[in-house]
C-alpha cells in the first residue's frame, strides 16, 4: 500500500531515498490521523463521562507515572537508531541489549511510583490504585526496540499496522465501559491490558518482519557502551517529563482534582499535535545522521526540517487560539468552559515544542548529549519554579502561562548559551521565512 499520492511521487521518484521517507512519513501521519480522530472522539465522550474531578484523577495518575518514564526508556531510541544506521552487522546485539535494559529500567521505575505515591498520597487509596496499575506499564518497554528497529530501517508502517490495530479495539472497549457505566478504575484497567497486548503484537511484527527474536543477545559490554552515550539523554527526557507532566501534578497538589481536569481537558486536544512533529523527526532522523559530517547539506536539510515543523505548529495554533472556546464548550460542555483559556495559551507552545523536538535530534547526532541534558535540566527548573510562583498567583491560568515560557526558552532561548549551539538559534530564526519550505 503506498500512501504517496502520485503528484508528490512524480516529483521525487527520481530521488529513492526521499520516496522511502515520504512514505514513512505518510504510514505515521496516517497512523497519527487515526489516533487523534479516534482518540478525540473517544476522549471526550469519556471526559463528558466522568465529569472534571474524575477526570482529574486520571490526568493526575497519568501524569504522575509519565514522570518516571524516562527511567524505563533509559534514553535509547535515539541512540540505538543511531548505532544501527551506522553498524547495521551489530543489530542483534544492540536490539537484544536495548530490551535487557529496558526491562531493568521498567522494574527500578515501577518500584519507584509505588514508593513516590504511597509517600505523596498515603491516605488516597483510589489515587494509589490508579497509579500502580498505571505504573505496571513500565515493565513492558523492552517492546520498544521493535519501534527502534522499524525506525532505524524507515519502515514504520509494520509498528503502525500494530499500535493503530490495538488501539482501535481499545477505542471500543472504552466505549463499552461508557455504556455499562463502568467506574473508573475500569478505564485504567483497559488502559494497561492495551499497553500489553501493544507490546506482545510489536515483539511479534519485529520477529516476523525484523531481526528473528532468537538471534537477540545482550551483553555487559553492550550494555556499558549503551548507557556512556544515553545517561545524559535519560537524565534529558526525565528533565523533559517534568516540564511537561509536572503542571498537572502540582494542580492537584495545590490546587485539585476538578482544576486538574479542565487543565486535562485542554493538554489532552495539544498533546496528540506533539506527536506530528516526534513523528516527522523519526523518519528524517536517519538521513540527518547520513549527513552529519557534510555541514553545509546538514544546515540545508535542518532549516527545511525546522521551517517545516514551524509552520506546521503555526498553522495548527492558530485557529485554535480563536476558536478555543467553541472548541471546548462544543466538544467538552459547558462544563469545562474553563479549559478554553487553558487552551488558547497552551496552544502557543507548539512552535517552540516542534523546534525543541527537531533540534534534540541534532544534538543527539552531533554528540551533545549533555547539552541536551542542560537545556532540558533548565526547562525542567524553570517550569517547576514558574508553576510554584503562577499557580499561587493565576491558579489554572498560571500553569498554562508556567509551560509557555518553559517551552520557549528550551525550544528556541537555550540555543544561545553556547558557540557549540548558536549556530541552530540562526537556523530556527531563518527557518520562520516560509520559502524555506521549498523542495530543492
Amino acid at each position: 500500500m503506498n500512501l504517496i499520492p502520485r503528484v508528490i511521487h512524480r516529483r521525487i521518484a527520481h530521488r529513492p531515498n526521499l520516496v522511502k521517507i515520504v512514505d514513512n512519513i505518510g504510514w505515521l501521519f496516517f497512523d497519527k490521523i487515526l489516533r487523534m480522530g479516534v482518540g478525540l472522539f473517544v476522549g471526550v465522550w469519556i471526559a463528558r463521562y466522568l465529569g472534571p474531578e474524575q477526570l482529574g484523577l486520571l490526568g493526575f495518575a497519568t501524569a504522575f507515572v509519565g514522570l518516571f518514564g524516562p527511567i524505563a526508556t533509559l534514553g535509547l531510541q535515539g541512540i540505538v537508531v543511531r548505532d544501527i544506521v551506522r553498524n547495521p552487522s551489530g543489530k542483534e546485539e544492540t536490539l537484544g541489549t536495548a530490551a535487557a535494559l529496558h526491562v531493568v529500567g521498567g522494574l527500578i521505575a515501577y518500584a519507584l511510583i509505588l514508593a513516590s505515591i504511597f509517600w505523596l498520597r498515603p491516605d488516597d487509596s483510589l489515587v494509589k490504585v490508579m497509579v500502580g496499575i498505571l505504573g505496571s506499564m513500565m515493565l513492558f518497554q523492552a517492546s520498544q526496540v521493535a519501534v527502534y528497529w522499524f525506525e532505524s530501517q524507515v519502515i514504520s508502517k509494520y509498528t503502525v499496522w500494530v499500535q493503530s490495530g490495538v488501539f482501535l479495539v481499545f477505542a471500543a472497549v472504552k466505549v463499552v465501559l461508557i455504556w455499562n457505566e463502568e467506574p473508573l478504575v475500569a478505564f485504567v484497567w483497559a488502559m494497561l491490558v492495551e499497553a500489553v497486548f501493544v507490546a506482545l503484537a510489536l515483539l511479534g511484527v519485529l520477529g516476523l518482519r525484523g531481526p528473528a527474536l532468537t538471534r537477540l543477545s545482550a551483553s555487559v559490554h553492550r550494555a556499558k557502551s549503551l548507557l556512556l552515550d544515553s545517561w545524559p539523554l535519560i537524565l534529558s527526557a526525565a528533565a523533559i517529563m517534568v516540564y511537561m507532566k509536572i503542571d498537572q501534578v502540582m494542580l492537584g497538589q495545590m490546587v485539585g482534582s476538578r482544576e486538574v481536569g479542565f487543565y486535562s481537558a485542554a493538554v489532552n486536544l495539544v498533546n496528540p499535535l506533539f506527536a506530528i512533529a516526534n513523528m516527522i523527526v523519526a523518519s528524517l532522523f536517519p538521513a540527518i545522521v547520513s549527513m552529519i559530517d557534510d555541514s553545509m547539506v546538514l544546515r540545508s536539510r535542518l532549516l527545511k526540517l525546522y521551517s517545516f515543523v514551524f509552520w506546521s505548529a503555526v498553522c495548527l495554533a492558530l485557529p485554535t487560539i480563536f476558536l478555543a472556546e467553541w472548541i471546548i464548550v462544543i466538544l467538552y460542555g459547558s462544563e469545562y468552559y474553563k479549559a478554553s483559556e487553558v487552551l488558547a495559551i497552551y496552544v502557543l507552545s507548539l512552535p517552540f515544542a516542534f523546534w525543541g523536538m527537531a533540534s534534540s535530534r541534532w544534538y543527539v547526532a552531533k554528540g551533545l548529549q549533555v547539552k541536551l541534558f542542560q537545556r532540558a535540566f533548565m526547562g525542567a527548573v524553570v517550569n517547576v519554579a514558574l508553576n510554584y510562583v503562577f499557580i499561587n498567583a493565576f491558579g489554572l491560568i498560571g500553569a498554562a502561562y508556567a509551560t509557555l515560557i518553559s517551552y520557549a526558552l528550551v525550544g528556541l532561548i537555550f540555543d544561545l548559551h553556547s558557540k557549540n549551539t548558536k549556530d541552530q538559534f540562526s537556523i530556527k530564526i531563518s527557518s520562520v521565512n516560509p520559502l524555506r519550505l521549498k523542495i530543492s
